[in-house]
């Protein structure tokens, strides 16, 4: 290894050598089923620029591993923030606890060469002061914008991460991992009433386009347009109504409260809605739902899971019918079936689970202009902010920060406080409508499950559902 190879990072001359990890994995795992080595380097950064200054500028480094054995349904995991042979042969006699494996170890995933992003860092391509000058100029930008604006928040993230996945079986899996993130939030205020509107975009590449004029500009109008739309807007009504949902971003709502419900190790404990139902029809003819991790630059994507296994596009609901399950390497062995490139983790310290990487429903025939028309009283929901879901049932709640009446067919007055409650396996039978405008979020998604958060990506098109519970204070 050279000084400008990445796994120089994770390997050092005196504390541990590629040798040294292969033969301290084949140790520590000789009595389990699977598991692996996991090795990291990460580097991250992130600027806050408020009230007119900048407020935060961090930037941090770290390094560590996580030792895996599984055995049966048992998993033994350690891990540490220094890389050395002595760590992790210490971590190596936690596994000894396990009970030893009586069958034939797991195949080790099968390995590819694909990149589906840079392995150049963005932290170190941009110089400090100018992702300061850039957060400065949008303030400044924003402000000018239009006299209502009254306070601006931009912010500006990335990181870069190098992986390295070690089997007891001589499987090796390397990655580079880059991700940047720039958001504005813009509070605008008339007549003594405030209201704010905001926009993210991000992905797996560098920060070259986010400093683009185009890129930061769109972010300002899209952030403005919000917040001066929710200025004007009027309590949202309340009932159960048919609800025009918007392309992109909404597709969150199919994540929350339906996607964690299609994950494996919710369907092998038999606690998922969806559990046992393989073949079965879940949702209306025409409802499409995929997770495709190996999509280019995409915020979800990986080029191989952190488990080693490639990920790939998984057809979970096709035209209605329940096709299959999100799995990771554990709950994939014990249900009888292969990986799909969906085991994640947040860091080194954590041990992998079925995750989502960009999940979201395919396009359909219909215009949403033709969808629109269909609504003689409901609402438009154009964008999401936060929600609760219970995963194992489904059901949620929603709150809008951008939505609009609808009455015989056009959009009314946009409204303010508007929720949607109900459960993701029902709302997927009640779907009438499926727009040709599949569109994916921005990137800025983040994940959380089992105290883990991991960077994914939603997506939909155009969505008319009938039946859903709309909360509201008219």
């Amino acid at each position: 290894m050279t000084q400008t190879d990445p796994r120089s990072l994770l390997y050092r001359p005196g504390l541990l050598s590629p040798a040294d990890a292969q033969r301290l994995t084949r140790e520590a795992l000789r009595d389990c089923d699977d598991g692996e080595l996991y090795l990291q380097f990460i580097a991250s950064e992130s600027f806050g620029f408020d009230d007119g200054r900048l407020k935060t500028a961090d930037y941090s480094r770290d390094a560590g591993f996580g030792l895996r054995g599984v055995s049966g349904e048992m998993t033994g995991f350690a891990h540490a923030n220094e890389i050395s042979v002595a760590a992790i042969a210490r971590a190596g006699e936690t596994l000894k606890l396990l009970d030893p494996t009586k069958g034939q170890p797991a195949p080790p995933p099968q390995g590819n060469n694909r990149h589906l992003y840079t392995d150049a860092s963005p932290l170190d391509a941009v110089p400090f002061e100018a992702k300061v000058k850039l957060l400065e100029t949008i303030d400044a930008a924003a402000r000018a914008r239009d006299s209502r604006v009254a306070q601006v928040s931009a912010s500006l993230s990335g990181s870069w991460s190098v992986v390295e996945i070690v089997r007891a079986d001589g499987f090796v899996g390397h990655d580079v991992r880059p991700l940047v993130r720039l958001n504005v939030s813009i509070v605008a205020e008339k007549d003594g009433r405030r209201e704010t509107g905001s926009f993210g975009i991000g992905g797996r590449r560098l920060y070259d386009d986010l400093f683009e004029p185009a890129t930061w500009n769109r972010a300002i109008d899209e952030a403005l347009a919000q917040a001066l739309v929710n200025l004007d807007s009027v309590a949202a009504p309340a009932g159960e109504m048919t609800v025009l949902l918007g392309p992109g971003w909404p597709g969150v709502l199919l994540h929350e409260a339906v996607g964690h419900g299609l994950e494996g190790d919710f369907n092998r404990k038999g606690t998922s809605a969806f559990s046992g139902r393989i073949g079965q029809r879940v949702a209306a003819p025409g409802v499409t739902v995929i997770d495709d991790g190996s999509m280019a630059g995409r915020r979800g994507s990986l080029s191989i899971d952190d488990e080693g296994t490639p990920t790939q596009e998984n057809i979970l609901i096709e035209d209605g019918i329940l096709k299959g399950y999100i799995q990771d390497r554990l709950n994939a062995r014990l249900m009888g079936v292969a990986p799909t490139g969906n085991g994640r983790r947040e860091s080194y310290a954590h041990a992998p689970m079925p995750r989502m990487t960009n999940t979201f429903m395919r396009a359909g025939n219909d215009d949403p202009a033709e969808l629109l028309s269909r609504v003689k009283n409901g609402i438009f929901a154009k964008s999401f902010g936060g929600g609760q879901v219970d995963i194992t049932s489904g059901k949620f709640v929603f709150s809008c920060t951008e939505a609009y009446r609808v009455e015989n067919g056009k959009l009314g007055a946009p409204i303010k406080g508007a929720t949607l409650i109900g459960d993701g396996p029902t709302v997927l039978t009640r779907v009438i409508g499926i727009g040709n405008d599949l569109a994916l979020d921005e990137g800025v998604g983040v994940c959380g499950k089992g105290g883990q958060s991991v960077p994914a990506g939603v997506g939909q098109p155009t969505l008319l559902v009938e039946g859903l519970t709309v909360g509201g204070t008219a």
